[in-house]
């Protein structure tokens, strides 16, 4: 997999749009079938007969645990050879797992294909978003990545909406062969149709040679906004991801809905209202006077503040009216801030570092998404459950120890404005200051 340096600098715009459409399809896949499982929660839990803390580690942790450990691996891997080759082979992996999940027949064998959804998902996002950065330069990297991440609502209606009629009508077992086989047919074409780029080839600042792993680290350190950056977007997945882990679940056992119904009623939320915040965005960081990179953390800051306090009220709502009006406020906004969070750590990395950057973003998010989140309301439900609440008041209060996450997030958005245009210059000889004023 040694990487191909094909001249991808005069890439047309065309066959620029078509990578990063494509790209697109890696994340939605990396969604879906990392979430689809939060859909299926209560059906699983019930055929199982597991606990909440039980079913959380089941269907999160032994995901993530793996997930965020190989991406360390992987994007140095990334950093060093075939992005493309790399992504097709991850994407394979990761659907022929999720296709092992549907055919799953007890607890361990569930256990083990989750695992192995998490080590194949390990190289998908982190090669995306390296290759993406020598397709587009530093100044539409935070757009680019921004409609990158138009992955993350389509995957999510997809493990909500798609996943709980199939739910429905065939069991939760079929929804994972629906979602496996076609990935493994998408992975063939990312291999047959995506040219691999020559690195930094955008930049004014190219490394030759990729540092060693702690080399990179000991600069990520160093670049104390995009410490910042990565500590807001964990926390801010860790609070609006980690809700909507539970929340087909919250849905179906404070308001009696199927898991079919509660996909139907968060669905269209996940794909009209967070690609239509992600779009926005996308437009919104792409104005020269957004070019600043200050102002984008200011905004993002302000808008994951802002939505925290709207998920007070929607998790000590007992109207589904309500709860459902102010979903449309609370789940457009976990998507706001994925793509200028890459955008930026991109703009942040030296190129060959890029991968590194990536997984280490992911790694932090994941652990607190995927491993904290789901543990930690489990647990807290089942103790809830122990000193005599009932299943749906035990998980509702459990969900609203993540609220404050999301203010404590907005915090480190504000902190990294401090010093942030400086390090972008270091890591990419451009000024983005500069950039603005003219």
């Amino acid at each position: 997999m040694q990487e191909n340096d094909k001249t991808g600098s005069t890439a047309s715009p065309f066959t620029r749009w078509y990578v990063l459409l494509v790209m697109v399809g890696v994340y939605s896949l990396s969604i879906a079938d990392r979430y689809v499982i939060s859909t299926l929660l209560e059906p699983i839990r019930l055929e199982l007969q597991l606990t909440d803390s039980g079913i959380a580690f089941l269907t999160g942790v032994s995901l993530a645990l793996f997930y965020v450990l190989f991406g360390f691996p992987m994007s140095w891997l990334i950093d060093r050879y075939s992005r493309r080759n790399i992504i097709a082979l991850s994407v394979i992996a990761w659907s022929a797992m999720t296709t092992f999940c549907g055919l799953a027949q007890n607890y361990w064998q569930l256990l083990i294909s989750r695992i192995g959804v998490g080590v194949g998902e390990a190289g998908g996002t982190p090669g995306a978003s390296s290759i993406l950065s020598d397709y587009f330069p530093a100044s539409q990297r935070p757009m680019a990545l921004t409609v990158f991440a138009l992955g993350a609502s389509i995957g999510a209606w997809v493990g909500a909406d798609v996943a709980g009629q199939l739910a429905d009508l065939y069991g939760w077992r079929s929804v994972f062969l629906w979602l496996g086989i076609p990935g493994v047919i998408f992975g063939l074409l990312i291999f047959f149709t995506i040219r691999e780029p020559r690195r930094g080839q955008l930049d004014l600042k190219a490394a030759e040679q990729a540092p060693d792993f702690m080399t990179t680290m000991r600069y990520l350190w160093t670049q104390r906004s995009a410490v910042h950056v990565m500590i807001g977007s964990a926390l801010t997945a860790l609070w609006g991801w980690g809700l909507i882990w539970w929340t087909p679940t919250f849905l179906m056992r404070n308001f009696g809905l199927t898991a079919g119904e509660a996909g139907t009623l968060t669905g269209p939320m996940h794909l009209i209202g967070g690609s239509l915040a992600t779009v926005f965005t996308a437009w919104l960081v792409a104005r020269p006077s957004m070019a600043d990179p200050r102002r984008v953390v200011w905004l993002m800051g302000a808008v994951i503040g802002v939505a925290s306090v709207v998920s007070w009220f929607i998790y000590t709502s007992h109207s589904l009216a309500t709860t459902e009006i102010l979903f449309w406020l609370f789940i457009p906004s976990i998507y706001f801030y994925i793509g200028p969070c890459f955008g930026l750590l991109n703009n942040l990395a030296e190129p060959r570092m890029r991968a590194i950057f990536c997984a280490s973003t992911l790694f932090v998010a994941n652990v607190g998404n995927l491993i904290i989140a789901p543990q930690l309301v489990g647990w807290l439900s089942d103790s809830y459950i122990a000193d005599g609440m009932n299943n749906a008041a035990s998980l509702r209060t459990a969900m609203l120890w993540l609220v404050p996450t999301g203010l404590w997030a907005t915090f480190h958005y504000f902190w990294s404005a401090r010093q942030i245009v400086s390090d972008q210059v270091r890591a990419t000889g451009i000024d983005p200051a500069a950039e603005a004023r003219t």
